[in-house]
């Protein structure tokens, strides 16, 4: 899928938002600056968020809970994690069964979410962003929605 602008990033998003629900995994990897926050921000606006959802990069983690969003969401930022051993203290394993958890920099915690629905943005010559998308078992219906 090729996204042409940061506003289409969002819109997919707001798409992706429809898919979620409590206890998935949404992984975004690529390089900085190519749309990973712009999809996270269309999900929690359209999750009934107000306002511009901040980058959780010095946060590490960026809950949302209801009344704020119609479902729990862990905004999830690794850039910053220098080892894999320090996801354990995040705290993560207790919030996946009853949020959503969007994954900024998963390859930084390789194996952690197997069952992710992991998408990968790519910077095209052009400017526009390729989206790809590793689709598990349990998103196999829900993704041909998008």
């Amino acid at each position: 899928m090729i996204l042409s602008n940061p506003e289409a990033s969002e819109g997919f998003g707001v798409r992706l938002a429809d898919l979620v629900v409590p206890g998935d995994v949404v992984t975004l990897s690529g390089p900085l600056g190519a749309g990973k926050t712009s999809i996270a921000r269309g999900l929690l606006a359209a999750l009934g968020l107000e306002g511009e959802a901040p980058s959780p990069s010095f946060a590490i983690v960026q809950p949302y809970a209801p009344p704020e969003v119609r479902l729990p969401v862990q905004h999830v930022d690794l850039y910053r994690i220098e080892s894999p051993d320090e996801i354990g203290e995040l705290g993560l394993d207790e919030a996946a069964g009853d949020s959503v958890l969007l994954v900024e920099w998963p390859e930084r915690a390789p194996g952690w979410w197997p069952e992710a629905l992991a998408l990968t943005l790519e910077m095209l010559p052009d400017g526009t962003r390729r989206l790809t998308a590793d689709v598990p078992a349990g998103w196999k219906d829900r993704w041909q929605q998008i």
